[in-house]
């Protein structure tokens, strides 16, 4: 039987190969559905439109990845979606969320993220990794701390919780809520080192032989906290007009693009951020919105950025989202009008398969990512593809569940 070894020091593994690989289409033909199609974005093949989002899991040990991702996203390898992109990792320490929060800035977070790379190469799935910094929103409880915490207590991890109030950083001086950090605006010399640590994880991801990498620039975290009038309050070359907001991503993507240069690069961003009242009045931006986001769409599909992966949302605790099936999608297919030759992703309440394909068929998105849905059920793809008439190559260890269905 064939073996996949993982060469990197401290993480010698062997993995079964799946051949066929997992989720490959048995009796393939052209009407197959669009969902179960492949699709290549520079070089990398994706076997199906099913992508699995970044879901922090705050399951991580100073940075480094466990056992618990290696079990939870070879889970979902093992079910034959066609990529997975790894929960939001941070690029520096002070930028995670939690402090249980996965980490790219040392070398020694390589060689775990290996391990559960090549498990999922074994299983034929592509994985890519979302680089990230949460800005304001960094130095909090993981949400079953929160949750579990007296009503009314503050959102902040302190230092005897392993927490950095004090080394929260933002655009300005402007807290997401209250009961988060005040963070302190980044200075010149720090943006610069923040591109050059999203540079560093790029450089590292591509050690861990991930498939592809996709910046945060969404759900109010640092980039998204630059991007929108709500957080970003800064008078210099990186605030107040919309050339100056978007400064900071396309700095990083540029500098992403050429440290990544063969492999697919995604974005990901909120395409609104659900806050009552106009995006724009007269001359003036309010907040971040749909127009906003097309042209940044534009200026990234210049730069070189393969795909869009378009959420909405988290960046004001004054949100009002009217959450429903498929309520993201048209953000995501108004984008793929604008912007013709990249390619979007589609995300948000999409749970049924044929609600997935017409979205494709439709031309509102190319590929669709299903975070909860895929929590809730991870044999999705097998189920979807009986649905809508494909066979699907099962895992050889539980093929013998699906062959007579």
């Amino acid at each position: 039987m064939p073996y996949i070894n993982n060469p990197v020091p401290g993480a010698y593994q062997f993995f079964p190969l799946n051949q066929p690989a997992i989720g490959d289409r048995l009796e393939p033909k052209a009407s197959d559905p669009k969902l179960f199609q492949p699709l290549t974005l520079r070089n990398v093949t994706f076997k199906n439109r099913i992508l699995v989002p970044p879901m922090c899991m705050y399951s991580a040990k100073d940075g480094h990845v466990t056992d618990w991702h290696l079990v939870h996203l070879g889970g979902l390898a093992s079910r034959g979606v066609g990529g997975i992109c790894v929960e939001a990792t941070a690029v520096v320490p002070e930028g995670r969320i939690s402090p249980e929060d996965a980490g790219i800035w040392a070398d020694s977070h390589i060689a775990p993220f290996r391990k559960v790379v090549d498990f999922s190469h074994a299983q034929g799935t592509k994985i890519g990794i979302q680089l990230a910094h949460a800005g304001r929103k960094a130095s909090c409880h993981a949400p079953w701390v929160q949750d579990r915490a007296p009503k009314g207590t503050s959102y902040v991890a302190q230092k005897e919780e392993n927490g950095w109030p004090d080394n929260v950083r933002g655009p300005s001086e402007l807290a997401y809520h209250p009961k988060y950090p005040t963070p302190k605006g980044l200075s010149i010399k720090e943006i610069d080192d923040v591109v050059q640590a999203f540079i560093d994880g790029a450089h590292r991801s591509e050690a861990a032989g991930f498939d592809f990498i996709e910046i945060h620039a969404a759900h109010g975290y640092l980039i998204h906290e630059f991007l929108s009038p709500i957080s970003n309050g800064r008078s210099d070359e990186y605030g107040g007009s919309f050339e100056n907001r978007i400064r900071l991503l396309l700095r990083i993507a540029t500098a992403a693009r050429a440290a990544w240069p063969n492999k697919p690069l995604f974005v990901r961003i909120s395409a609104t951020e659900w806050v009552e009242g106009p995006e724009k009045e007269g001359n003036e931006w309010k907040q971040w919105g749909l127009e906003q986001s097309a042209l940044l769409a534009q200026k990234l599909y210049e730069i070189g950025v393969d795909l869009l992966d378009v959420s909405t949302g988290g960046n004001s605790s004054h949100q009002k989202i009217p959450a429903g099936p498929g309520f993201q999608v048209p953000f995501a297919a108004e984008i793929r009008k604008r912007v013709p030759g990249l390619a979007v992703g589609a995300v948000g309440l999409i749970t049924e398969a044929q609600q997935a394909e017409n979205y494709l068929k439709e031309g509102k998105a190319d590929v669709i990512f299903l975070g909860r849905e895929l929590l809730r059920n991870p044999d999705w793809p097998l189920e979807a593809a009986k649905k809508l008439g494909v066979k699907l190559k099962a895992a050889n260890q539980y093929e013998r569940a699906w062959y007579k269905l």
